[in-house]
């Protein structure tokens, strides 16, 4: 998937500079193997999850932010068999018939643009500000602004964990429907 972005995109892979942005929608193996095509890393700031639980990335040339979107193609597996009859096995079937198989019949792809803007999804490296309920450190503007009371996501809420409820106690009134 990032050999293949990376033709499309007309980018030299793997990237030595941050030009390449990838935004996978799960996490594992996949992404593990598109960081080693691309060298997009997490904290390089080049590698995103956004964990939809799909096998798909959307890979972004952040100078000219044309993007595009790979996905397994769902005969893929059945079709591996073909490209590699000497498999013993599902797994050597894939593992050889992925490599030996076209683009066009492992892959399918759609140039895309981005729901949000390429510049709040890197945010701005440096920046920092102290959450007004939990006074934990929020960096690369991802702070959430209400009623000018700036908040982690977490106090704001909108966690993936919860919190005790000595620490929702503390929210600004302006926040109290959201905690």
């Amino acid at each position: 998937m990032g050999l293949l972005a990376g033709r499309l995109l007309e980018l030299d892979l793997p990237q030595t500079d941050k030009r390449l942005l990838t935004i996978a929608e799960t996490d594992g193996c996949l992404v593990d193997g598109i960081s080693a095509a691309t060298n997009c890393s997490v904290g390089r700031r080049t590698l995103r999850i956004e964990d939809y639980g799909k096998v798909a990335a959307t890979f972004m040339d952040t100078d000219t932010e044309r993007a595009i979107r790979i996905t397994p193609r769902a005969e893929a597996r059945a079709l591996a068999w073909e490209y590699a009859p000497q498999a013993r096995n599902r797994w050597g079937a894939q593992l050889t018939g992925y490599q030996r198989m076209p683009d066009e019949l492992l892959l399918s792809w759609q140039w895309v643009s981005l729901a949000g803007s390429l510049h709040v999804i890197l945010g701005r490296h440096g920046k920092r500000v102290i959450c007004e309920v939990c006074r934990e450190e929020i960096i690369n503007q991802r702070e959430v602004v209400i009623e000018g009371t700036a908040l982690c996501r977490a106090c704001a809420g909108r966690a993936y964990y919860l919190l005790p409820p000595e620490r929702q106690a503390a929210a600004p009134a302006c926040c109290d429907s959201l905690v």
